[in-house]
Order: C-alpha cells, then sequence, then structure tokens
C-alpha cells in the first residue's frame, strides 16, 4: 500500500486533500432552453391548465428533461404559483418537498431557488425554478402557501443571499449572524478561514483538513 498523500477526485502534491483542486468547471449554461410540446404523459395536461389559470408572463420557460418538468415562473409570482398548484382541484399538489438555491455565475439572473414539489392525490412530481440578479435578489416567499418551506428559505438566504419577501423570520440559519457574504456562491472563497457554526462547532479550512490514504 502506498504511502503517497492523495486527495479526492485524484488530487496529488497541492497540500489540499479535500478534493476541490481537481474539480472541473462544467460547461456554463448562459440561458435556459425551453422543451418545445407536447412534453409527455401528464406533463402537458398540467403545463396548459397552469398556464390558463395564471397571469401573462408568469411561465418563462418549460423544461423537460430526463423524464422530468421543470417550470420556470417570474420571481414575483412564485407564491401565487404555488398557491394555485396546491388549492386548484385539478393540479393539487400539497407537498413541498425542498426549497434549494443554485448559483449560475455566467447567467445575468445567476441566484436560482428551485422548488420541489407533489401532489399526494394524484401521485406527481413538478419542479419549480426562478431566477434573480445580485443587485435584486427578491423572490416571493411561500411560506405562506408551504409552511415546510421556512428554513428551507432562510438556508437559500443564509448560504446565496436570496432574500424572500414576505417570510416571518429571514434570518442566518447556519452561519452566524454577523458572517460576511453568502457561502455557497460560486465565487466565495473555498478555503482560507475556518467555518463556524452558531452552536460553536468549527470546521478548519480546506487545506487544513485531515488527509486520506488510499
Amino acid at each position: 500500500m502506498s504511502n503517497e498523500r492523495r486527495g479526492l477526485f485524484g488530487v496529488e502534491g497541492t497540500g489540499d486533500t479535500s478534493g476541490y483542486g481537481g474539480l472541473v468547471p462544467a460547461k456554463p449554461l448562459s440561458a435556459v432552453v425551453g422543451s418545445e410540446p407536447p412534453y409527455g404523459g401528464y406533463f402537458d395536461e398540467l403545463v396548459e391548465h397552469l398556464t390558463e389559470v395564471s397571469e401573462p408572463d408568469t411561465i418563462q420557460a418549460v423544461v423537460v428533461d430526463r423524464g422530468e418538468l421543470t417550470i420556470h415562473v417570474a420571481p414575483d409570482a412564485v407564491a401565487k404559483v404555488c398557491r394555485t398548484l396546491r388549492d386548484d382541484p385539478e393540479l393539487r399538489f400539497e407537498l413541498c418537498a425542498n426549497v434549494s438555491g443554485v448559483d449560475y455565475p455566467d447567467q445575468a439572473q445567476r441566484l436560482h431557488v428551485v422548488y420541489e414539489l407533489a401532489s399526494m392525490t394524484y401521485r406527481r412530481h413538478v419542479r419549480l425554478e426562478t431566477a434573480v440578479s445580485v443587485e435584486d435578489p427578491h423572490v416571493a416567499s411561500v411560506t405562506a402557501v408551504y409552511p415546510t418551506a421556512d428554513w428551507q428559505e432562510r438556508e437559500a438566504y443564509d448560504m446565496f443571499g436570496v432574500v424572500f419577501d414576505g417570510h416571518p423570520n429571514l434570518t442566518r440559519i447556519l452561519m452566524p449572524d454577523d458572517w460576511e457574504g453568502h457561502p455557497q456562491r460560486k465565487d466565495y472563497p473555498l478555503g482560507g478561514i475556518p467555518v463556524e457554526y452558531k452552536n460553536g462547532a468549527e470546521i478548519p479550512p480546506p487545506d487544513e483538513r485531515r488527509a486520506y490514504y488510499r
């Protein structure tokens, strides 16, 4: 067995055993490319009905990829769309399973928020997505529609800096209240300082973490 010090993804000789040094950037996604109908399955019925009951320009794009439906909506319309998806008897998406943030630094509207919704009545799944800029990172909160989104919106605010208008208590949830920056943005430095949590726990920067051998 070799005693050569190696990190994740085959990284070696840099002192960085976290693996970050071996990551290869993905091809930039400059804009959302919508799919052309028909989408297949229940997707056509869902999109058609949601378009009929929504205000103009609410739905910005529809993407079907690997058998999954993503509907891109305007940031100020997210809560209205979620309420429609939940309450309309032909839709009935009662559960918001997850809210997460994504950063696409090559896009003008680089901060995306993704909502995973499920219909327990019809056993269907749909993904909502919206995008805002760093300069105007405001999205309508969906906590009044889906209370489960409370902590998840706080995490997206903490990690990405998305401001959820109407949230009852939009404060940091992982980082200290006085922390500067948003650690999951792509331009946030990966190392050099430890990560501190509210409960006193601390994770050292990547170059000081434990080395693993293989």
